[in-house]
């Protein structure tokens, strides 16, 4: 697919010199399939502790909460250490940490040994993934914005959502292999309730450092932002609250990762609640599907639902990635999140009334729905930006600290009301995704195509 800009035709992954940036683009890309597994494995972790710890769900929550408040912790951080040093060094950081965090659920599960403190281990765990959600932290502060600059400015929206595409299978693989080795490995009894926990985060920490190792070898093309609003190259942060676009992104995005945060955590809870004989109505399914079906036989209702997490609704989000991709050639991308905003406030509706596999069915189609709001929010709310692009993205990643207390809140209503009442709050969020996407579709309507990130 070619953009025609002025007098030039440029490809999606082209300079305006000709030269191609595919080979970075595609390495990129996979730092947002590895953090995607990163979020994908985390939702089963909730359902896992409360098995096994025998905490409330409002407590569970806080597994989701010391993940995301890394990113509000570390954010910015990571963008002044890239305004300094530059995209890959803050991949590289960012990578750094993300092992680091991984390896550290080995003595994080063999604590369980030495003590026997619910508290104390739980604690551990939750240490480990805040030192992950700093990694991620750097790397989706580094990357989100890099991709919509590997090309001209109007494809800018298209590549962010491409690139996230691969961040949604990263999600499927997460609670797929998630529900394989944790839910899998209790039912068997072969091993401690936490060693099941070693095989995923060891893997998924060895394949990091290995990225790491690549990136380190690596050029990547250093890129200036444009700055056609004419902003000092020195302008202080403080510049971001004259541009109100930018700071309804912010609001937005934190209201979205809330969302989707609560939506996962809960997915689990919500359908084992919900459905009666899950597991048997799954293991038939499965039954169907040759060895893939042998392998991921469920052996509870838990696992069972989280193939339902897995295929139902990553796999919602995996294919509303690429589809929403391609729609954005023909629909300007603010007005496809206005509409696919309120939809998702009308599916969310049907799950608040617990109408058995039809909320069910809802729920999992929200997350097509969701799949494009966080790159085509990122996109529309650093446009113009120029040298306040990376402060900008640095602001909007710490929005995804969202998520830390969507989870907590939801966990406390449903401990209380019921899990499906628990879900007005995420109906909320997307009430006012839609206000921000109509708020901003009059004043992008000359953009097609582009909507943000001409200066990354």
């Amino acid at each position: 697919m070619n953009l025609r800009n002025g007098n030039k035709v440029q490809g999606l992954l082209r300079a305006a010199d000709g030269s191609s940036y595919l080979r970075p683009f595609i390495m990129i890309t996979s730092l947002f399939l590895l953090w995607g597994f990163a979020h994908g494995l985390l939702d089963v972790l909730d359902k896992h502790f409360q098995n096994t710890l025998h905490v409330s769900k409002a407590e569970s929550g806080f597994v989701q909460f010391s993940l995301y408040i890394g990113y509000l912790v570390m954010a910015y951080p990571a963008g002044l250490f890239m305004k300094r040093y530059g995209y890959k060094k803050g991949i590289i950081l960012g990578l750094s940490l993300f092992a680091l965090g991984a390896f550290l659920f080995f003595p994080a599960v063999k604590l369980d040994l030495i003590i026997h403190a619910k508290l104390a281990l739980f604690v551990s765990f939750l240490i480990a993934l805040f030192i992950i959600a700093c990694g991620l932290a750097c790397l989706e502060t580094a990357a989100n914005p890099y991709t919509t600059v590997l090309g001209p400015s109007r494809g800018a929206a298209r590549r962010i959502n491409i690139a996230q595409s691969f961040n949604g299978l990263g999600w499927i693989l997460g609670p797929l292999m998630g529900g394989f080795f944790i839910f899998g490995a209790e039912q068997t009894g072969n091993a401690d309730k936490f060693d099941s926990l070693l095989k995923p985060y060891m893997l998924v920490g060895s394949i990091v450092v290995f990225v790491a190792i690549i990136f380190a070898f690596t050029r990547l093309p250093a890129i200036q932002e444009e700055n056609v609003e004419g902003i000092e190259a020195d302008a202080p942060t403080r510049e971001l609250l004259k541009h109100p676009s930018f700071v309804l992104a912010v609001i937005a995005q934190f209201l979205y990762v809330a969302a989707q945060t609560g939506v996962n955590s809960f997915f689990i809870n919500y359908v084992t609640e919900t459905l009666s004989g899950v597991r048997a109505t799954i293991a038939g399914m499965m039954e169907h599907l040759g060895y893939f079906g042998q392998v991921f036989m469920p052996k509870n209702a838990e696992q069972a639902a989280s193939l339902i997490l897995a295929l139902g609704g990553m796999g919602c989000f995996w294919i509303g990635r690429l589809f929403g991709a391609y729609l954005m050639k023909f629909v300007r991308p603010q007005r496809l999140l206005a509409v696919y905003a309120v939809i998702n406030v009308c599916l969310t509706a049907i799950v608040v009334m617990r109408l058995g596999w039809i909320s069910v069915i809802a729920l999992f189609s929200t997350y097509f729905f969701m799949s494009l709001m966080f790159p085509t929010i990122f996109a529309l709310g650093l446009r113009n930006l120029g040298p306040l692009t990376k402060k900008a993205a640095s602001f909007l990643v710490m929005a995804v600290a969202g998520g830390a207390f969507c989870p907590p809140l939801m966990g406390a209503v449903g401990d209380h009301f019921g899990m499906s009442v628990a879900f007005i709050i995420p109906l909320c969020c997307f009430v006012f995704i839609a206000y921000y996407a109509m708020s901003r579709k009059k004043t992008l309507d000359e953009n097609v195509n582009q909507p943000v990130l001409n200066h990354h």
